[in-house]
């Protein structure tokens, strides 16, 4: 069984921690960009989708809790956030913890994530998926996702 509920302003310090150093990673990998740079890039997408905490954002921030030996465990993320006009949602943040992967939590909670954007009217959910992210990739075919495009990128060297 699987519970996406909203966080709790005390969980968003340690999500934040999680976030700026996870995505830091793929931002430095994917763009040659320094992980000290890439920790500026981070923080400050951070703060613009949620610059009041969680208060007051059109972002929503859901923590993935799964029945585990009969308690609900913390045992990932879910960042999205819903476009109304286009009755879609865009995923910015998906995590489920290391020791939780392949135990199906990610499916269900894709599932259950759909069931909700189903009753208030959304029938799209869009999202990005890092090119090195074979697992993730993976996971989101086997659920139906289908690729729409590529992002790309070239650095062009200063003289």
């Amino acid at each position: 069984m699987v519970v996406l509920r909203q966080m709790q302003q005390e969980e968003f310090p340690a999500y934040c921690q999680y976030f700026i150093d996870d995505y830091s990673q793929e931002i430095a990998a994917n763009y040659g960009h320094s992980i000290v740079l890439a920790t500026e890039l981070a923080e400050k997408e951070l703060h613009r989708c949620f610059p009041d905490g969680l208060k007051g954002s059109e972002h929503s921030l859901l923590c993935i809790d799964a029945e585990v030996n009969g308690q609900l465990n913390l045992v990932g993320y879910l960042w999205h956030s819903i476009n109304a006009t286009e009755q879609s949602t865009f995923i910015y943040d998906f995590f489920v913890s290391s020791e939780y992967r392949g135990l199906g939590y990610g499916t269900e909670a894709i599932s259950v994530l759909e069931k909700q954007l189903r009753e208030v009217g959304v029938n799209q959910i869009k999202l990005r998926v890092a090119y090195q992210n074979d697992r993730a990739l993976q996971l989101y075919k086997e659920i139906g996702f289908v690729i729409t495009g590529f992002n790309m990128a070239k650095n062009i060297a200063t003289l």
